[in-house]
């Protein structure tokens, strides 16, 4: 386990903590690493766009890795290698010996960010928090002006707008498979207040109307539930492969045993039997949103 931060799952995982943003620090051999291969791919005349797609990785993936902003994937070298040559693969190896984390880093989440950027299906089951990729603006700055220990402003503001930015998943990856599940308990709870919650329902069924995504609430009744271990994230990865991904207090962990991942999902597959489905769910928020 390690220290998460924050655009969090819960955030992706987007939760709402985190003491500082998804993305890491920039350090001097991240950005050294992100130049390296912006060199290299430049000298093979190969544009973002055109790069991208012949690494299997997206274009935003790509550009943040070479702004030292993203910690480069293992498998990032071996692809980087087919495209661009041996030399170049040489030279990539070496920077990335050179690799550094600064302390206090969330190791756990930058890899789940990066996995989730990427994933064909995400499944998300949420009990304390609405989950990061469905947090409109006002619930956002709800959660982290009650953030202990307070954020400084510059932090405040880059928590929102990173949070915001990582949201974009939904309607920029059209053909990804969201799911959530929410707790009812969590909408009752009016954090922020009325006008906060007339936004958070209101944004809730705008998302859940886009094609990929489906939102189900969890009664607060509900005698059969399978979701008293807690929260959880699930991606399934390109390759087919599903990695889990839990957070709590400032502390987070991946879940790449396939057995634990695979538990995770039975969990959710009952957990989604068990919920309202989808329409009665948007049924459900229409009424909800008009008793305000």
């Amino acid at each position: 386990m390690v220290t998460d931060n924050g655009v969090g799952a819960g955030g992706g995982s987007g939760q709402a903590g985190g003491n500082g943003s998804c993305e890491p620090e920039l350090s001097d051999s991240l950005k050294t690493f992100g130049a390296v291969l912006k060199a290299l791919r430049e000298e093979a005349r190969l544009t973002q766009e055109q790069f991208a797609p012949l690494v299997r990785y997206s274009v935003a993936h790509i550009a943040k890795i070479e702004q030292g902003k993203r910690f480069p994937p293992r498998d990032l070298l071996e692809r980087s290698e087919k495209v661009l040559g041996a030399v170049a693969g040489r030279v990539l190896r070496a920077a990335a010996r050179s690799l550094t984390r600064k302390a206090g880093l969330a190791s756990w989440f930058r890899q789940w960010a990066g996995i989730e950027e990427e994933s064909i299906s995400l499944y998300a089951y949420e009990c304390t928090v609405i989950p990061g990729l469905l947090q409109p603006e006002p619930y956002i700055r709800a959660l982290f002006d009650r953030r202990l220990p307070p954020l400084s402003e510059e932090q405040f503001e880059q928590q929102v707008m990173a949070r915001l930015e990582r949201q974009r998943l939904l309607t920029e990856r059209p053909n990804s498979t969201f799911s959530f599940i929410i707790e009812q308990a969590l909408l009752d709870r009016r954090l922020g207040g009325e006008s906060v919650t007339h936004a958070l329902l209101s944004s809730l069924l705008d998302v859940g109307r886009l094609r990929n995504v489906e939102i189900q609430i969890m009664p607060r009744v509900q005698e059969d539930h399978s979701g008293f271990e807690g929260p959880l994230y699930l991606a399934e990865t390109a390759e087919n492969r599903w990695v889990g991904y839990v957070e709590a207090h400032d502390c987070s962990m991946l879940v790449t045993d396939t057995k634990a991942a695979s538990a995770m999902l039975q969990r959710y597959g009952k957990m989604r039997s068990q919920a309202l489905s989808h329409h009665a769910t948007a049924s459900l928020l229409e009424q909800m949103r008009g008793a305000l």
